[in-house]
């Protein structure tokens, strides 16, 4: 593929993430994704032949990236797990306020949507979802019982998310940033 055909993927991916983000899956029809992209309908079909799932999933893939990036660098820049989740909580809760309230968490409402009735988009989500934790059971390694903790902390970051989103305050990030302090503890 060349580089005009990478950009018009690119752009393609970057639609639907903002679409999905502020709408679901739902709010992410195929000819809204031609408008905010600016793309031709057929480089759509030609860089996703299997259609809206691929589009999807490859954009759910993608946004889950670019949130594991940014715990990598929050991971390399705090001195304990606790500052790292604060870290992390901040870090989500500009993002969600700069965007208006509008991007929580980019896997979360496909997966609410989508997971009980879409294979591919189920194993999009949870493939994100999985490599979160992983990288939360890492930071916890010396931390008695790593596994269900990683668990219970990104459950709580996810609550927290869809709290904040609804009541368009960060408050809840910061409630659940307080208890998962004194969890680690």
């Amino acid at each position: 593929m060349g580089q005009k055909g990478a950009e018009t993927r690119d752009r393609l991916l970057d639609a639907t993430q903002e679409l999905v983000e502020a709408g679901g899956y739902l709010g992410a029809g195929l000819n809204q994704v031609i408008a905010v992209s600016g793309a031709p309908r057929g480089s759509l079909y030609f860089h996703f032949p299997e259609g809206k799932d691929q589009l999807v999933g490859e954009s759910v893939r993608r946004a889950g990236e670019t949130i594991g990036a940014a715990l990598e660098e929050l991971a390399g820049s705090s001195s304990s797990p606790a500052e790292f989740v604060r870290d992390v909580l901040r870090h989500l809760g500009d993002r969600l306020e700069e965007s208006g309230w509008r991007k929580g968490c980019p896997v979360a409402t496909v997966a609410l949507e989508m997971a009980a009735t879409s294979d591919p988009l189920q194993e999009a989500c949870s493939e994100v979802y999985a490599s979160w934790e992983a990288a939360l059971r890492s930071l916890l390694a010396g931390h008695p019982d790593a596994d269900d903790l990683a668990v219970t902390v990104l459950a709580m970051i996810e609550g927290a998310l869809l709290l904040a989103r609804t009541h368009r305050s960060r408050e809840p990030l910061s409630r659940v940033a307080r208890q998962i302090t004194a969890l680690l503890r």
